[in-house]
């Protein structure tokens, strides 16, 4: 079995597609997008390595998920303990998955990957391409105008206006010491929560995944 590379999870959040989510960011990408949201999750370094099985098993656990969304850092790095840990998922649960790619859909089919494709025709939603600040805006479920959604499944295609049009909202969960900031953030809103942050205690630090 493959081990997981993680950057981070957060077990319940409303903020990374419909109902309540199970959110995974993967550690290490091959793309530096400027003013990328999560840079220190870029680094091709050892994070939290974790077997799919037991990573399935956190989800499974968890009361009222709907599915699971992909971030990073670069999901496609890892398709291979990606596509086991969805392979159990799948198995126990008809649990959808959501997931983001620096790569476009035609990049990723083109590589020819066996694993990447065993990813693409097992997940419902494909949200792709490099996130581009002047295309940031302020809308749905991904970062900038340029990045496509891809409806691999059904599943979704009825609330196909939320993923694109959907105003922006995060949610702030709490991390001893940091503040984990969930969800694709409205304009200006890093800057102001930083800010408030600052002044309340002058130490916290801000993790912002996409």
């Amino acid at each position: 079995m493959s081990l997981l590379n993680i950057a981070e999870i957060c077990p319940a959040t409303h903020t990374l597609g419909p109902g309540q989510r199970f959110a995974i960011w993967v550690q290490g990408c091959c793309f530096r997008c400027q003013n990328c949201i999560s840079p220190d999750w870029i680094p091709m370094m050892k994070a939290t390595l974790i077997e799919p099985k037991l990573l399935a098993d956190m989800v499974l656990s968890t009361p009222d998920t709907e599915g699971i969304t992909v971030s990073g850092g670069e999901p496609m790095l890892q398709a291979k303990a990606l596509f086991e840990l969805f392979t159990l998922l799948k198995q126990e649960r008809d649990i959808s998955i959501i997931c983001f790619t620096g790569f476009t859909l035609e990049q990723l089919r083109s590589k020819c990957d066996s694993n990447i494709n065993k990813v693409l025709n097992i997940i419902d939603v494909l949200i792709d391409g490099q996130y581009i600040q002047k295309l940031n805006d302020n809308k749905g479920w991904r970062g900038s105008s340029n990045q496509v959604i891809h409806f691999l499944s059904s599943r979704y295609l009825p609330q196909a206006n939320l993923f694109l049009e959907r105003e922006r909202n995060v949610e702030i969960h709490l991390r001893n010491d940091a503040a984990l900031m969930v969800g694709i953030p409205p304009h200006n809103f890093q800057r102001a929560f930083e800010q408030t942050i600052e002044n309340l205690s002058g130490h916290h630090e801000l993790r912002t995944p996409e």
